[in-house]
């Protein structure tokens, strides 16, 4: 986490500008923004950034915080919020917040950052940055998510990836869910929470490969119902 800097160095954020999203850098449209779809996602969208809001506020420490809080959920324009994902003496929230909005603009200068969040010992700050990566749509996401999910050294933060897989539905998704849940069949192995979210996913995704996995899957008491449960679901 980056170290939170004097209030000088906050007080010399970006300022909002009217100006919107120009092209030429890998930025498109959020979906649904315009046309008969908007109402939905741009209620989605607005709701996720609330709860982002409401969140990040209980972490400032004071009036420099509260301005430069204010700014960066205000802020129109790509360009400034993209300059505080590179201000490493800005306090992590603040990063988080131009990050998600970026991400869910279309942004892919968002994605690098959002990729760190999304493996973050703090699972709300995990939940922000797969919303926004689901939104995103940069091509990379599947191959980072399951890079996290497979990593055994961080498989403690690896329920949020493992789920986001599953929306994704990627061709990295099937093959890492399986490579996850064996491993959390090892007897002793305290992460069923990971276990189950893969065999729930694993019966989303109707993977035949899955099969082998879910079998034994069911041996354990905890994921005997959702193993069953998605061994119907196989193609």
């Amino acid at each position: 986490m980056a170290r939170r800097g004097t209030g000088s160095g906050r007080a010399g954020g970006p300022h909002p500008r009217a100006a919107g999203p120009r092209p030429g850098r890998g930025r498109r449209s959020a979906k649904g923004s315009t046309g008969p779809g908007r109402a939905p996602y741009a209620d989605r969208m607005e709701a996720d950034l609330e709860d982002l809001t409401r969140r990040t506020r209980r972490e400032l420490t004071g009036p420099a915080d509260e301005e430069l809080h204010r700014r960066l959920t205000a802020i129109a324009d790509p360009d400034a919020l993209a300059t505080v994902l590179t201000q490493s003496h800005l306090p992590l929230w603040a990063r988080e917040i131009a990050a998600f909005r970026l991400g869910c603009a279309g942004d892919r200068r968002s994605f690098e950052p959002l990729v760190l969040l999304l493996n973050h010992r703090d699972p709300d700050r995990c939940l922000s940055a797969s919303h926004a990566l689901g939104r995103l749509g940069d091509p990379r996401t599947a191959a980072a998510a399951a890079a996290l999910a497979t990593n055994e050294l961080r498989v403690a933060y690896a329920l949020t990836p493992v789920r986001l897989l599953t929306t994704l539905r990627a061709p990295e998704s099937a093959p890492a869910l399986i490579t996850v849940l064996g491993r959390r069949l090892a007897p002793g192995d305290p992460h069923w929470r990971v276990a189950l979210a893969c065999v729930e996913g694993l019966g989303a995704l109707a993977d035949p490969r899955a099969r082998q996995v879910l079998e034994a899957a069911r041996a354990h008491p905890r994921l005997c119902a959702a193993a069953s449960a998605a061994l119907s679901r196989l193609r």
